[in-house]
């Protein structure tokens, strides 16, 4: 039987892959063709979706993107044996974008059925819990730490130091934590992840909660996110069925479940004391530290908190060694980030990549430049908080400690495009207002400052006291950056100053208008 794959991921059904699927299936039983129509995961070539693969002795032939008009004359022109068509690419191993990436992490997504866990041990899955279930805990530490794996949620703190520090606690009951609220603009990875290979994250978590003699987990997925919920579900009640959850992991003697909590559209609640207020039943307002989540976290217990990329980097770790996963990368950023490119370009998608690999390659070699055809004069890296990154440092490698010397973050590896038109001061009053929209409200220079700071950029566009309100936005920006109780306001500078820096003729522009100066005013 012929085997069609058609995505059954977030981006793909937006562009309507559920109705290709349809009409897929209702034309070849029209003309009476025995197919089996398979729902996978994106290959993140998301210019391409819906992308259908129709699979051939040699390999996928991927067709897109499709729409149901299309699926007609696909039949007719002999797709399901794998010949010619206009949305035709050849075999999917084999185009550019996706054969130039170093896929360790998305290794499965869109190859396996998500659900299917004997599609994901085909390809690996399990591999590394199998290995794990057999070591000591602070062997598993130790490959971790080995591995250089640090935090893929923004802020590359190592891995392997936070999952000890677990360990060496002795209370009786500890938790593990996966922050999938997403929130920043221009990020999918986790949802892609999750959507497209949910027992790679369930597989991470479980080597986790090993390592830190934890025996239930969370999973915080964001509210934007029903099909993520729905697929994480489910795959958790087949992996329990399967007992690679509940008690006595494949007669191992190691219990470990696992549980989705979804969360109510807070962008302050991806700051992980956050999201622990709010697992707890209540509001996401940040937590003081000290003490640590991995000493007082969940419920006041030991707590291992990472994000989706970061838990779903362990399995192959762990199946393949630390120095194997060592061996990719540069400097102190090792192993490989999934690098999301939206905005204003042509080809946007996920791009798994090294470390190392620069900005101008990932816009340029796999984005194909702009949508729009023009210069790109920005990127910002890293999500709302980020930096925006000029031309001039398009060149920087992707490393957290150079992207650090430019005064900028590498993050959860997103980046949003913007060409020659961009009003960067405008971008920069969107970053304060952000803030502003989303702080908890807990501390001073957030809550207070981002507001101001949106009413100083607005009198810096209206030319009103111009050089007196940049002094007094930086002075601003100086505040929040030292004074702020976590990220949301600590950051916010980040983009601002980065705009003002980068791209100072944008502040100091002729007013648009005098009514705004008059409002400024």
């Amino acid at each position: 039987m012929i085997r069609v794959f058609v995505p059954r991921d977030a981006a793909a059904l937006s562009v309507g892959a559920d109705e290709v699927a349809a009409a897929i299936a209702n034309e070849a039983k029209a003309r009476n063709l025995d197919i089996q129509i398979v729902r996978n995961g994106s290959r993140g070539m998301l210019y391409l979706e819906p992308l259908v693969e129709v699979e051939m002795p040699k390999g996928r032939i991927a067709y897109g993107p499709v729409s149901p008009s299309d699926v007609a004359g696909l039949f007719s022109a002999g797709f399901l044996e794998g010949k010619p068509h206009e949305l035709g690419h050849g075999l999917t191993e084999e185009i550019p974008y996706f054969k130039n990436q170093e896929r360790l992490t998305f290794a499965r997504c869109g190859i396996t059925d998500p659900l299917s866990i004997d599609d994901y041990r085909k390809y690996g899955g399990f591999e590394g819990l199998k290995k794990a279930l057999a070591m000591k805990p602070i062997d598993i530490v130790t490959e971790v730490t080995t591995s250089g794996l640090r935090g893929r949620g923004g802020a590359g703190f190592p891995t392997g130091i936070k999952w000890k520090t677990v360990h060496d606690l002795k209370d009786e009951q500890k938790y593990v934590a996966c922050n999938a609220d997403e929130g920043d603009s221009g990020t999918f990875a986790d949802r892609m992840l999750m959507e497209g290979d949910p027992y790679c994250l369930i597989e991470g978590m479980t080597i986790a909660a090993l390592a830190g003699g934890a025996t239930k987990g969370y999973i915080y997925v964001r509210s934007e996110y029903p099909h993520s919920v729905h697929v994480l579900r489910e795959a958790i009640e087949i992996a329990r069925k399967a007992n690679w959850l509940g008690d006595n992991i494949q007669g191992s003697g190691h219990s470990f479940d696992l549980f989705v909590r979804m969360g109510a559209g807070a962008y302050i609640c991806g700051e992980e004391t956050s999201m622990l207020e709010s697992i707890e039943g209540k509001r996401g307002l940040v937590r003081y530290k000290p003490p640590i989540p991995a000493i007082e976290g969940l419920f006041g217990k030991p707590t291992i908190i990472n994000n989706v990329m970061s838990f779903a980097a362990v399995p192959i770790i762990i199946a393949k060694g630390g120095e194997f996963y060592r061996d990719y990368g540069v400097g102190r950023s090792r192993g490989t980030l999934a690098f999301q490119l939206a905005g204003n370009i042509k080809r946007g998608g996920l791009v798994e990549k090294a470390f190392g690999v620069t900005t101008r390659q990932l816009l340029e070699d796999w984005g194909g430049g702009t949508a729009t055809g023009r210069p790109a004069r920005a990127i910002q890296i890293g999500g709302p908080l980020g930096a925006y990154i000029p031309e001039s440092k398009f060149d920087v490698p992707m490393d957290y400690e150079e992207f650090a010397k430019v005064e900028a973050m590498v993050g959860h590896g997103g980046l949003v495009v913007f060409d020659d038109t961009v009003d960067m001061a405008k971008q920069a009053r969107f970053a304060m207002e952000f803030c502003a929209i989303e702080s908890c409200g807990k501390c001073t220079p957030c809550r207070i400052g981002a507001v101001r700071g949106v009413e100083v950029i607005d009198k810096i566009i209206a030319d009103v006291d111009r050089d007196e309100n940049i002094a007094l936005l930086e002075d601003l920006c100086v505040t929040m950056a030292d004074g702020s109780l976590c990220a949301m306001g600590g950051l916010t500078p980040f983009p601002v100053m980065s705009a003002l820096k980068g791209f100072s003729d944008d502040f100091h522009k002729p007013a648009p208008n005098k009514y705004l100066a008059d409002a400024a005013e």
